[in-house]
């Protein structure tokens, strides 16, 4: 029982852990607009306030913050998706045994997979705990690095007139010539155009406690409690180029007009995360067969603002087949997830591999992991914005990040080590095998699990 006490020392650490976050009030997630912010009214994409009295300052920030497809929106929502698909371990580890006769008598030949589910439940009246680290450094997003996305912020279209937008399906009122000043690219600066290069770097680490109980031969009940820190750091480096001389448009004052600003942010915070509670039944089979249904819970306790969480409640349901050939024991796993809002896609999920009793205890656990992209993309990225003035028509693609599923396949490799005191010890990679979402290159797992 050497394992419960520091884990009982991480589940109090956790409770009494409040969120800090640097530079925000709003957490983590009010950073993100700080990469954006380069004038001083407060807001993503304005330029200094004393750019013009017709404040031509302000009207970059449709280009990035209005409507359901916005930039900042997609970033944020990336890595809300990102840290919600951190993986959690299987619901049962270590032998598994039934009770015949009042004897204990083994179900299972190897210690089981790791992120994968095998039918095989612990047996009545027995217990799991277990404790593993997981830590994940977000590398690309959809497969662009997250150290170089390109970001292009076209300027609203405005009408002389009135600083607004013209309305649908009509011109412009007063001054020039009507039908061109509703078109955008006239006045000539609407072509002026901010490039923002962009960095980030969020790192993720998840220690999580997680315990089940044969509530019968057949059915087991669980519980996940996960502690979460995450880092992140950004930079922006934005550069305007003007179309027209003089152009309207600059950073700093009208006396120091200046053509590149920078940004950057940075934060922590750690707390708890969302927690997960499971239940697992053995339908039937045999030794040689067997199926099953797995069925999880994540509840909105971690804290969205600071990406300790997804902030909405979700919902797995998993049908469960496995076998046993002597020392390997393949399984499949294929199910869907269901998340409470529009903001995250639902998914379905697939699960293959096998575990494999290599000899004195040591276990090798391979799974190929999806997770297929099920509902309207909440992510979605603004399409090319057309200048029809001057001629030539241009076209500026918005984004370096393409528009396009966030379908997930990830490879995991582990092994498990039974120890001769019963503790089973854990350790795993997972390598993304394709580019969708936000993803780091590699994430690690190790820990430590204990039958009684």
């Amino acid at each position: 029982m050497s394992l419960v006490r520091p884990a009982l020392v991480l589940v109090l650490a956790g409770l009494v852990a409040s969120p800090v976050a640097a530079q925000s009030g709003s957490g983590l997630r009010g950073l993100i607009p700080g990469l954006f912010r380069f004038g001083d009214c407060a807001e993503a994409l304005c330029l200094n306030s004393s750019v013009s009295a017709s404040e031509h300052g302000a009207h970059y920030i449709a280009s990035a913050t209005t409507g359901t497809e916005n930039l900042l929106e997609f970033l944020t929502g990336a890595i809300s998706i990102g840290v919600s698909n951190v993986p959690i371990s299987t619901a049962t580890s270590g032998i598994t045994f039934r009770i015949v006769g009042g004897v204990p008598v083994p179900t299972s030949s190897s210690s089981g997979p790791i992120f994968g589910e095998r039918v095989q439940t612990l047996g009545r009246g027995r217990w799991l705990i277990g404790a593993n680290v997981t830590g994940v450094e977000f590398s690309h997003v959809r497969g662009v690095p997250l150290d170089n996305i390109a970001f292009n912020f076209t300027h609203q279209n405005i009408c002389r007139a009135t600083g607004q937008e013209p309305t649908p399906g009509s011109a412009c009122p007063g001054g020039g010539p009507l039908p061109l000043d509703s078109a955008l690219g006239s006045p000539g600066f609407e072509n002026d155009v901010i490039v923002v290069n962009t960095t980030l770097n969020l790192n993720l680490q998840v220690a999580s406690l997680y315990l089940t109980y044969g509530l019968t031969d057949r059915i087991d009940l669980g519980v996940a409690l996960p502690l979460v820190r995450a880092d992140l750091e950004g930079g922006s480096i934005a550069r305007l180029s003007p179309f027209v001389t003089p152009s309207p448009h600059f950073f700093g004052t009208p006396a120091n007009q200046q053509f590149t600003a920078g940004a950057a942010v940075s934060g922590t915070a750690t707390g708890i995360g969302d927690v997960a509670a499971r239940l697992k039944i053995n339908l039937g089979g045999t030794d040689r067969g067997a199926v099953g249904i797995l069925t999880e819970a994540r509840f909105p306790t971690g804290d969205e603002k600071d990406f300790l969480g997804s902030g909405e409640f979700a919902l797995r349901a998993l049908g469960v087949v496995s076998a046993r050939y002597g020392n390997f024991s393949p399984h499949l796993n294929v199910g869907y997830l269901y998340r409470a809002t529009d903001r995250l896609t639902d998914a379905v999920l697939t699960t293959l591999g096998f575990d494999h009793l290599l000899g004195s205890g040591t276990t090798l656990a391979v799974d190929l992991i999806g997770q297929w992209q099920a509902t309207k993309n909440p992510l979605p990225i603004p399409g090319p914005v057309t200048f029809t003035l001057p001629a030539p028509v241009r076209r500026v693609t918005p984004t370096s990040i393409p528009s396009r599923p966030d379908n997930i396949l990830d490879g995991s490799f582990g092994f498990k080590f039974l120890s001769g005191r019963g503790i089973t010890l854990i350790t795993n990679v997972l390598v993304p095998l394709n580019s969708g979402g936000m993803r780091g290159n590699v994430t690690w797992t190790g820990g430590a699990a204990y039958n009684f």
